[in-house]
């Protein structure tokens, strides 16, 4: 065993203990899996990683990700953290407008916001997103995960000899889940490693509302992202009052500046079939509801989602989609990150 440079790291936030944590070794050089994955357990967080030597020449370091259960080829929020903890540690790059991160699927690109300062002390990163893959889930598989969300069921209007019409850009066909649920406007399976079914509600404050029966959840066996657009002329008094609103069903109470920072999008991760209920802010499924709302034309080419309201965290996650010269398309994945422990750790 050796002593080596440690950091605990709060992701997608500027302010301590509101974001989603991230443990990361600096020097992994001659930890073998089994002791990578020990200590990953033992720190008990959603992702430890290990930073490494790159074997890629292209890249600037290599990072190995670690869940309590198994090593992941990648995960968002540990690629902005361990990018983070990499330059506050005097990591520098090899080019000046990228970081290139080496892990299982491969090189990252990772840049910098030059408005949030040089990406050290708290600036904001953002990953590339990785490709989507989608398709349409089953009429029957909807139905069952809506009401184990929590969703309520509306009858079709009698007395007229036609059913109500299903909301404005509902992707399902007269008679299906849309009308049975019209809370849910739109509805895809998102693969872009995991797989999630992303939803698309019909308002922050139905997202807010959830409460999910997670036992229901885990035997479907699906992980579910839902979303929901704040209403456009939100001020930050009515962004106030949601978030007490959800904090009546979780029972927390969050303070601090980051809880009043605005956001478009209401973003909730559910993730019973791997042993987490609720993920608190979430940076691989924020890429894929990315991809998909702004391809669909549900959300604009530049948005804020915010994530772990009801969980007593204010997580912030800036998208972007951007569209090149030659018509190439890159969605970016963005947020703050600051450091909460600094120190050593012997393996």
């Amino acid at each position: 065993m050796k002593t080596r440079p440690f950091k605990q790291v709060d992701v997608f936030t500027d302010q301590p203990y509101f974001g989603n944590p991230l443990a990361v070794v600096l020097d992994g050089s001659g930890l073998d899996d089994e002791a990578m994955q020990r200590f990953a357990r033992w720190t008990n967080l959603s992702e430890t990683t290990f930073v490494l030597p790159p074997a890629d020449p292209a890249a600037d370091y290599r990072v190995r990700i670690f869940t309590p259960g198994g090593e992941l080829p990648f995960a968002g929020h540990p690629t902005l953290g361990s990018c983070h903890a990499w330059l506050q540690a005097g990591g520098t790059p090899k080019r000046q407008d990228f970081i290139v991160q080496e892990c299982q699927v491969g090189l990252v690109k990772i840049r910098r916001d030059p408005s949030t300062g040089s990406g050290q002390d708290g600036g904001s990163l953002a990953f590339a997103a990785p490709p989507l893959q989608r398709s349409a889930p089953s009429p029957a598989v909807l139905a069952q995960v809506a009401a184990a969300l929590g969703l309520k069921e509306q009858a079709p209007t009698l007395g007229t000899g036609v059913s109500s019409l299903p909301p404005e850009g509902a992707i399902f066909p007269r008679g299906g889940p849309s009308e049975k649920f019209p809370q849910i406007l739109a509805a895809q399976l998102l693969d872009n490693g995991p797989v999630w079914l992303g939803l698309l509600l019909d308002s922050a404050d139905t997202v807010l509302q959830l409460q999910p029966d997670h036992a229901a959840l885990k035997k479907h066996g699906l992980k579910v992202g839902v979303a929901g657009a704040h209403q456009a002329q939100t001020a930050p008094v009515l962004i106030a009052r949601t978030n007490r609103e959800a904090r009546a069903f979780s029972g927390s109470t969050p303070t601090g500046p980051a809880e009043t920072a605005t956001a478009d999008f209401e973003v909730r991760a559910f993730a019973a079939p791997i042993g987490i209920e609720e993920d608190p802010v979430t940076g691989r499924l924020n890429a894929s509801l990315a991809q998909w709302l702004m391809a669909e034309g549900h959300a604009p080419e530049r948005y804020v989602a915010a994530q772990g309201t009801c969980l007593g965290r204010a997580g912030r996650v800036c998208l972007t989609r951007e569209t090149d010269a030659q018509g190439s398309v890159q969605v970016w994945v963005g947020g703050q990150s600051v450091t909460c422990i600094n120190g050593t750790v012997t393996l």
